[in-house]
């Protein structure tokens, strides 16, 4: 199959991880994957592209154009495909949607648009571009969403769209070379692993809270929250205003998150929306026992219903508390609870599975197009 797959960068990000794992993964089973950044800057891959894939930079393209700059990506988009001819179309982000959808959408070739947050809580789309996607969605084959738990209240926002398909995000093949380098019942020197860019709707402020009250209960335990964000300052503040200095370190973000997470005893997420949070994934994946909130969307899902972690609703303090306080004092059921998330969830988010249910999106897609030609 040949597949033309728009992004809008190559830069660190979820959504980009999750293309070049897509991209590689095709291109290794012998699909002709095209994999073409739209950023009009250009750029570099931050992660690794097999040499199978062939990476096209938009921005090249559309050098010397005398066009405006939106009509020359448009322009070079529409070039690509007349070259590439292929068989299903894909993208990932709103804005790049929007963009695929404006301009190739007459181009016989079915589209498969994702997006990569839940968009009935996101607030990354402006209204100018949630109109658009009112507008452009129905034009795609499929549109694909991360959760169950998205598509009522998208439908609700988007009325008219053909297909919405649920695929989830796949764990890296690369999580399984890291080994764990602690047992997770060790009750000395532990560490509770937050992570996650500093905003307000991570709600690290509330995490911070929380495990000062319980600091003096729990001696044993440390709290690291990597990541960096415009928050970081304010959270740093409050930190030292606790007098938790010793106790609670924000040592900034990390080209290595499995390292840390190999290193730590748990893991809590607290943020108050997601889109699908892979950092939980990920975490929970290597063994990790973990306390989330019940926040949209993500980790319902991942979680099996709290099944294989400790699910409690946004903006409980008390029941925050009370799962953080079990899971820190409790060695065997760390151990419990992180081995049986770790089985839950690469077997459900593997590579292989991931890849089954694109191949079902792709078939709907060219089933789509065929249909709509005939009639």
């Amino acid at each position: 199959m040949k597949i033309l797959f728009f992004v809008s960068s190559l830069n660190a990000g979820g959504a980009e991880r999750v293309a070049s794992t897509l991209a590689n993964a095709w291109g290794l089973r012998g699909d002709q994957v095209t994999l073409v950044p739209t950023f009009s800057g250009g750029g570099t891959a931050f992660y690794e592209i097999d040499s199978k894939v062939e990476v096209v930079w938009l921005a090249h393209r559309m050098r010397g154009s005398w066009l405006p700059k939106p009509l020359a990506k448009l322009a070079a988009m529409r070039k690509l495909v007349r070259e590439k001819q292929p068989d299903v179309i894909v993208s990932f982000l709103t804005n790049v949607n929007v963009n695929v959808l404006l301009g190739l959408a007459d181009m016989g070739v079915p589209i498969v648009v994702g997006e990569r947050t839940n968009p009935a809580f996101s607030s990354s789309a402006g209204k100018v571009l949630q109109a658009m996607r009112r507008r452009l969605y129905p034009k795609a084959q499929v549109v694909t969403v991360q959760t169950q738990a998205s598509i009522a209240a998208f439908q609700a926002m988007v009325p008219g769209m053909k297909q919405v398909a649920v695929v989830s995000n796949p764990l890296p093949q690369a999580l399984d070379t890291v080994e764990r380098l602690v047992r997770v019942e060790e009750n000395r020197h532990c560490t509770l692993l937050a992570m996650g860019r500093m905003v307000p709707s991570k709600r690290f402020d509330v995490l911070i809270r929380v495990f000062a009250n319980l600091a003096a209960s729990y001696p044993e335990w440390t709290l690291v929250i990597r990541g960096d964000g415009p928050q970081r300052a304010a959270l740093m503040q409050q930190v030292a205003l606790l007098g938790m200095g010793e106790r609670i370190r924000l040592p900034g973000k990390t080209s290595e998150p499995w390292a840390e997470m190999a290193r730590a005893h748990a893991f809590a997420m607290t943020s108050e929306v997601e889109g699908f949070p892979n950092v939980l994934l990920e975490a929970m994946a290597m063994g990790l026992p973990a306390v989330t909130v019940d926040c949209p969307s993500g980790p319902r899902e991942i979680t099996a219903d709290g099944r294989d972690a400790m699910l409690v609703p946004v903006g409980d303090e008390g029941a925050l508390t009370a799962a953080l306080s079990e899971l820190m004092g409790d060695g065997v059921f760390r151990g419990v609870l992180g081995r049986r998330a770790a089985a839950a969830v690469r077997q459900r988010y593997q590579l292989a599975q991931v890849l089954q249910a694109w191949d079902e999106v792709f078939t709907a897609a060219r089933g789509g197009q065929q249909q709509g030609a005939q009639a």
